[in-house]
């Protein structure tokens, strides 16, 4: 079975450029050191459509559950008490949450490959 095949079984909803790194940080490795960073990777990967699901939650008035969800404490407490600021940073959010988690799991690809 290929490399991206595994990877395609291993991590469900995984898209282009988080692959593309992935196959970049894992290729050099031996097939264990592959399966246990996909394994760990997979653990600390964010889905974009829990991501989104959290957004949507904001509105409600829980404004900055996903920035807790990413690790951006100092922004939660920011949108927690303001609202999303407003509901602006919330609709922006909403607009980039694709972006947002991407961001978020290339740090964790990073992370994952150093502890490997």
């Amino acid at each position: 079975m290929s490399l991206n095949n595994q990877i395609l079984l291993n991590i469900p909803g995984i898209e282009g450029e988080e692959m593309m790194l992935i196959i970049n940080q894992i290729q050099n490795l031996p097939e264990e050191k592959q399966m246990l960073f996909l394994n760990v990777y997979r653990s600390r990967r964010k889905d974009p459509q829990t991501i989104l699901i959290m957004i949507l939650i904001g509105f409600l008035g829980i404004g900055g559950i996903h920035r807790f969800f990413l690790n951006h404490i100092g922004m939660g407490i920011l949108y927690l008490l303001t609202m999303g600021v407003c509901y602006i940073g919330t609709i922006i959010d909403l607009v980039n949450y694709k972006k947002i988690t991407l961001e978020f799991n290339q740090a964790q690809i990073l992370e994952t490959s150093r502890l490997i």
